[in-house]
């Protein structure tokens, strides 16, 4: 197919627009602030918040102008798969829409490991080997697996309220991590609180490991897009969205991380949790009784359902790429059937059991922290990809695409490409303690190099059958 042809509207296929600008906002903080970000930023100690400023400046400012003007050009649903299949083709689209699908799936899998690790901090130090009982977790996870497919089935008019209840469930989050060490000081802790330190992050192996995490952090604006076609007035209402979120995400990163690093001085002998971050420093704030340690345990429920919902949303994507690419015959047509209540079903389905099986094989011999580690590295290799694709459209596109953006624009995605092939470069590398930190760089080199193979392959395939 002509990669010059347009993708079909929504209304073609009786997709249902539910989207509304408060859906979107909620959606956008869903996506982009995760809870262990702060805890990967405060793992560089006092130069966190330049960190942060890099990561904004270079990363978070050229995806933030892309998708606002790509959006506004291409306001279809498939978001930067559309994008990039009209401005490269149909070989690279199809790549982008693989790359952000594993992403996703995978993403789904190390957002699901952290579930284990913050119940052990809302239940307490007895339930601290929770997150080791593998068969408990399973079982849990088991659980929340059926509870995404069957969300995803009742629709996206549905799923967009657990969705919403999340993105305000992750919002008092941070609220009561930021003002926590306001607390501790009007309690009598001894607590040092800086918001903005200007000081470089170090020059070590794992600092520049989760240096490349950082850069990364604050991906997932474009994330909404993909279900463009299922949100009102589309064109404006996503970019929109993007200029009203912009300041919150900055906020909850920095002051977020300020605050962890705070009661990480105050018990300088306890390593941050990179998993549960949150969790461990509002246990730290409030401790185990009182008042306070109830709102704090309240606050980590609030978070096990902001995990839900944040792989709700990110499942609810993920289901949708297949279907998008159904619709342009690159994939078979299977995936882009939808039942009576305009779902992908088969879609849905497939994706369920494909992540599934991406928790098994993911924990297979290695403990919790180390699991969530392969799995959050490997899909922030797939997602850089997807984002290269994206930073490069002004830049080498097609004209057609390529001139919907402003000229400077293009100068801004440069700095956005080298910064992502910063990232890429950088995220192989443990930030937390394994066997061998070169030989779990290859297994996320060969995993992503693997992956890609294997979705090209399939690629090629389809089209040699066509």
């Amino acid at each position: 197919m002509d990669s010059a042809t347009h993708a079909p509207e929504a209304s073609d296929h009786g997709l249902k627009r539910q989207m509304s600008m408060r859906d979107l906002v909620l959606a956008q903080v869903l996506t982009v602030v995760g809870s262990a970000w702060v805890g990967i930023a405060a793992g560089l100690g006092r130069g966190a918040f330049v960190a942060w400023i890099v990561a904004f400046a270079a990363f978070y400012a050229p995806m933030a102008v892309a998708v606002f003007y790509l959006n506004r050009a291409m306001p279809l649903e498939g978001g930067l798969y559309v994008w990039a299949k009209r401005a490269f083709g149909d070989a690279m689209g199809f790549m982008v829409a693989f790359n952000v699908w594993a992403y996703a799936i995978s993403s789904i899998a190390a957002i699901l490991f952290q579930i284990p690790s913050e119940m052990a901090f809302m239940i307490g130090p007895r339930a601290a080997s929770l997150p080791e009982n593998h068969l408990l977790v399973y079982a849990i996870l088991a659980v929340i697996v059926l509870a995404l497919t069957w969300t995803a089935l009742r629709g996206l008019g549905f799923g967009k309220w657990l969705h919403n209840l999340s993105g305000a469930a992750m919002i008092a989050a941070f609220a009561l991590l930021i003002v926590a060490p306001l607390w501790a000081w009007m309690h009598g802790a001894p607590i040092t609180y800086h918001p903005a330190p200007l000081h470089l992050p170090p020059h070590d192996p794992t600092s520049l490991s989760l240096f490349g995490q950082v850069i990364f952090a604050a991906a997932g604006l474009e994330y909404i897009a993909i279900m463009a076609g299922e949100t009102h007035a589309a064109e404006s209402a996503i970019s929109r969205s993007v200029i009203i979120a912009t300041p919150i995400v900055f906020l909850m990163f920095t002051l977020g991380t300020a605050s962890v690093l705070s009661f990480h001085g105050l018990h300088p002998h306890e390593p941050i949790n990179y998993v549960a971050p949150i969790p461990q420093t509002l246990a730290q704030a409030f401790g185990e009784h009182g008042p306070m340690a109830w709102v704090s345990k309240l606050i980590i429920l609030l978070l096990q359902i902001r995990i839900i919902g944040a792989s709700s949303y990110l499942f609810t994507g993920a289901t949708r790429l297949p279907m998008t690419a159904g619709w342009d015959h690159l994939i078979p047509a299977w995936f882009a059937k939808l039942n009576d209540r305009k779902i992908p079903a088969n879609s849905i389905l497939l994706t369920s059991l494909v992540i599934v099986a991406l928790l098994l094989l993911a924990s297979t011999g290695v403990h919790a922290a180390e699991a969530f580690n392969i799995l959050n590295d490997a899909s922030s290799e797939f997602y850089n990809l997807a984002y290269l694709a994206m930073f490069l459209i002004p830049i080498c596109g097609a004209a057609s695409v390529r001139y919907t953006m402003p000229r400077w624009a293009a100068l801004l995605c440069g700095l956005g490409t080298v910064a992502t092939l910063f990232a890429i470069a950088l995220n192989a590398y443990p930030f937390v303690s394994v066997g061998s930190p070169w030989g779990f760089a290859v297994k996320i080199i060969v995993t992503t190099v693997a992956v890609n193979a294997l979705g090209y392959a399939f690629y090629a395939m389809r089209t040699k059958k066509a």
